[in-house]
């Protein structure tokens, strides 16, 4: 298995297609925070508008994104990133605005494009053989890391350099190119299915994939959000902080692009469970290692191990929902690690008020094992319970071909109810 299927123009459009919309996202809450840091109480305000950005992110992606159909994805994703565009653009002009209207804004912001990530994604796995979707997810985790480690950089450069304004109107600006760039792809990745089984009940069954895929990424953020303090705990300069956590994207950019490089033996679910597992002990060893090289070398193997232990959330979603509900699924997972993300935040927030900022990690990492434990049982028995369904199939199978043999026509009974 190599990348070689996946270096085509099509991938190369929906890369720069991804880069587009995805910028942004990475860009809006360090970019809400400069944008009026300099008004009365601006930090205050600038965490509540980065809180009405996630919050849309939270809710518009499962809304949106269950109403994705696979026949009309382009026009459907057009709309979402071009209202998107509209948000950062009216925050970007207007940045005295009313913190009302600039709540608005910011909620629209992140709400509007909130199903493109699953959309791309799944659009992304249509342009490459099948034989090579895990290397295909491989590249867009590494296009994710690049992005997440350019975007903090290119906002404070710009709001500190030009105007605080700037860095947003440069999210609009992606975003808009994004919708043009959608034009240059397919327009879908085929046709509605046809399906008795409502569209809710097929998502709901993958839930356990969810919990797991929420769990990947509160590791990550207590990192983000705790390591300040923690530098300061150990006596490190804070300004350390940017650098470590780009060493960790780059880790990311650079597990990802390992974990496509082969096939890898055993079950998806355990897999992740390893993983996930591994990324706890270097977040732990982070958060008990007196100097920062010691911090920084576990934050980047961290990041590396992380990276793959998503990449395995996705194959493992891709593998547990049928094509018409992929989009869905994904935006469901989207929606999941923006929940797992603010759950930490909060949870860290909370406990560095009573806590030493070491302790706090560690009772993050003991909450993601609690999660990644609940998602591994839930596949676990998933699996289990699918396991005894074929099997009671293939039983009824074996029993419509007696000695009265099979039906007119050569159909079981069985078939006659489809």
């Amino acid at each position: 298995m190599t990348y070689r299927d996946v270096a085509s123009k099509q991938v190369l459009l929906w890369a720069c297609t991804a880069v587009g919309a995805r910028m942004p996202v990475a860009m809006a809450p360090l970019a809400l925070v400069f944008l009026v840091r300099e008004r009365p109480g601006g930090y205050s305000l600038g965490a509540m508008l980065a809180a009405a950005y996630v919050i849309g992110e939270i809710l518009g992606a499962p809304v949106l994104g269950v109403r994705l159909r696979p026949e009309r994805a382009r026009a459907h994703l057009a709309v979402g990133l071009a209202t998107g565009a509209a948000g950062f653009a009216g925050l970007g002009i207007f940045p005295d605005a009313h913190p009302a209207v600039l709540a608005v804004l910011a909620f629209v912001a992140g709400a509007a494009p909130a199903a493109a990530t699953g959309g791309l994604r799944t659009l992304l796995t249509h342009l490459v053989p099948e034989r090579s979707a895990a290397q295909a997810l491989s590249v867009e985790s590494i296009l994710t890391a690049a992005v997440w480690a350019l975007s903090p950089a290119a906002v404070a450069g710009l709001a500190l350099a030009v105007a605080p304004g700037v860095p947003l109107r440069l999210a609009a600006a992606l975003m808009a190119s994004s919708v043009a760039a959608l034009w240059l792809l397919p327009a879908a990745w085929g046709t509605e299915e046809r399906s008795d089984t409502p569209l809710a009940r097929v998502l709901a069954g993958a839930w356990p994939v969810y919990v797991t895929g929420a769990a990947s990424l509160t590791l990550l953020g207590l990192s983000e959000l705790v390591l300040p303090a923690l530098l300061e705990q150990r006596g490190i300069g804070v300004g350390w902080s940017g650098p470590l956590l780009t060493g960790m994207a780059v880790g990311g950019g650079l597990g990802a692009f390992l974990h496509g490089l082969r096939s890898w033996p055993g079950r998806l679910r355990t897999h992740s469970v390893l993983l996930m597992t591994g990324t706890a002990v270097c977040v732990t060893l982070a958060a008990l290692i007196p100097h920062s090289a010691g911090i920084a070398s576990a934050l980047v193997v961290g990041g590396m191990l992380q990276s793959a232990a998503m990449l395995t959330r996705n194959l493992s979603l891709r593998d547990a929902l049928p094509p018409r509900a992929q989009a869905a699924g994904y935006s469901l997972m989207y929606a999941a690690a923006g929940a797992g993300y603010a759950a930490t935040g909060s949870l860290a927030g909370a406990l560095l008020r009573v806590v030493a900022p070491s302790t706090a990690v560690l009772a993050g990492v003991g909450v993601t094992l609690a999660l990644s434990g609940i998602g591994w049982w839930g596949e676990t028995r998933r699996a289990g319970r699918s396991a005894r369904d074929a099997d009671t199939t293939v039983a009824l199978g074996f029993a419509g071909t007696g000695p009265e043999g099979p039906a007119v026509g050569g159909r079981g009974d069985a078939e006659r109810c489809l």
